[in-house]
């Protein structure tokens, strides 16, 4: 395993990080599944558990938490996220001051910790003042209940420079990291996001590598879905969006040059995003141990400039410039 820091942190992670928001707790063989492949992972040197309040209600952070007691807190990295609803009232959701205070409570005490190595905003708060949610964070790293804050894909680079004008204003603690979706078919970060995470030294911990399951190249044109895959059981089938043909010939292409740099389609998906610098880790899921096993060896897979050249020609992404006259 490799490590990078987080930004223009000290805070060392694993390239790639294991994390919970398909991790499947719905019966003991499950859960004990699951089990297994956190083990797994510290044997295989992650140490960067990225989990939220609002996977699976909170059971998440609890499943999360009873396992990580088998080791030693100085061990791992682990993150959690604030804004969803964690109750009927009023005040139970967003970013307020009194929402974020009270659910970094129950966050604490879901994954029975002093305290949690990074806190992420889940989504962007239209109906609370940033100024509010920024120095509430910066105090939780006051008060040693946090140690790093981050946001999310929605706040977009617009919102990380007002963000940065507002914590120099204040002094507050810097805003460490951004936990964005970003794998070869989404690429939005790339038009803006990454120079504004380069200027603040912002790490960019993404989700989704493998855009949902479509980069594993295990979904092929014009044949049946595999049986237990996310196109069938996932609740609200948002990979299905992205099973087009036109994707699905890509992925075959993708899959040609894996071969080529003898690897395979997982492995290249996730070495291409941390062909950057500026990205931190990838945080993956795994339903299966062999995955997990896997996804590591992506960290060894050297993608040359020749290959390079074919990949971007495959996924013609066109950074959005304006351009007049």
């Amino acid at each position: 395993m490799k490590y990078r820091n987080l930004g223009n942190s000290g805070l060392k992670i694993s390239e790639i990080a294991l994390g919970s928001w398909m991790t499947d707790l719905g019966d003991d063989d499950a859960c004990k599944k699951a089990e297994e492949i956190v083990d797994l992972a510290f044997e295989n040197g992650i140490n960067f558990f990225d989990c939220a309040d609002a996977y699976s209600g909170g059971e998440a952070e609890r499943f999360l938490g009873k396992v990580l007691k088998k080791h030693e807190r100085h061990e791992y990295v682990v993150s959690s996220k604030v804004f969803f609803p964690t109750g009927k009232g009023a005040n139970d959701w967003g970013l307020s001051r009194k929402h974020i205070t009270e659910n970094i409570e129950r966050t604490l005490k879901n994954l029975s910790l002093d305290y949690i190595d990074i806190y992420y905003c889940h989504r962007f708060d239209p109906t609370t003042p940033m100024e509010e949610t920024l120095r509430t964070l910066s105090s939780l790293v006051d008060q040693g209940k946090i140690l790093y804050y981050g946001v999310s894909e929605e706040w977009s680079a617009a919102r990380l420079e007002r963000a940065e004008a507002i914590i120099e204003k204040y002094g507050l603690h810097p805003l460490s990291t951004i936990q964005p979706q970003y794998n070869m078919i989404d690429r939005y970060i790339e038009h803006e996001i990454v120079d504004v995470c380069k200027r603040y030294g912002i790490g960019i911990t993404p989700f989704s590598p493998l855009a949902q399951g479509l980069l594993t190249g295990k979904y092929h044109k014009g044949q049946a879905f595999p049986e237990g895959s996310r196109a069938i059981t996932q609740a609200d089938h948002q990979v299905n969006a992205l099973l087009t043909d036109e994707n699905l010939e890509k992925v075959e292409k993708l899959s040609e040059i894996a071969k080529k740099l003898g690897t395979d389609m997982p492995c290249l998906a996730l070495a291409w995003v941390l062909r950057q610098p500026c990205i931190s880790c990838v945080i993956n899921g795994a339903s299966k141990p062999s995955q997990l096993l896997n996804n590591v060896k992506a960290c060894e897979v050297e993608i040359d400039e020749e290959s390079m050249k074919e990949i971007e020609t495959i996924l013609g992404f066109t950074r959005f410039e304006r351009h007049v006259g």
